[in-house]
């Protein structure tokens, strides 16, 4: 969805009145728009889901450590930012409580990484979602396994 079709959509339609569909894109536009940092570090939101969330990010050279490799630090930076989409899909504030990403293989200048957030449970105000993290060749570089906690709010006001 363009950001133009967002903006008709958020116009004409309430949260209350969209589709689970809907709803998770428009919250994903509204967070995006509000991220600074994603957006600085030319992270890319390609899809919102329920409960999914897909981004992309090319490998810069200032994401380059002393190695040559990009920094697991952006690596985690752009999985995190990911989930935070991922869990946030429903239209409740939701933060991370805790996460963990192990780093598979290295990832050089130039490179395009996709980051793909799934979830894995969610029970009360507790989610579990797992994003993995693939280069252009399609390998998986890193494992990052997010827990949310629901907090007060919402992302859009239910009007």
């Amino acid at each position: 969805m363009s950001a133009s079709d967002w903006q008709a959509t958020r116009a004409a339609a309430t949260p209350l009145s969209m589709s689970p569909d809907e709803l998770a894109r428009a919250v994903g536009h509204a967070m995006y728009d509000s991220d600074a940092c994603s957006q600085a570090l030319g992270f890319e939101l390609a899809e919102v889901r329920p409960g999914y969330a897909r981004m992309r990010a090319t490998v810069r050279a200032d994401f380059l450590n002393g190695h040559a490799i990009c920094h697991g630090g952006l690596i985690f930076t752009l999985a995190d930012s990911t989930f935070a989409f991922a869990c946030n899909s429903y239209n409740v504030n939701t933060v991370a409580s805790g996460c963990s990403i192990e780093f598979l293989r290295p990832v050089h200048g130039g490179d395009v990484l996709t980051a793909e957030a799934v979830e894995q449970t969610l029970s009360g105000r507790t989610g579990i979602y797992d994003i993995r993290v693939t280069n252009s060749a399609g390998e998986t570089v890193a494992m990052f396994r997010g827990k949310s906690a629901n907090i007060k709010g919402h992302v859009i006001p239910p009007t």
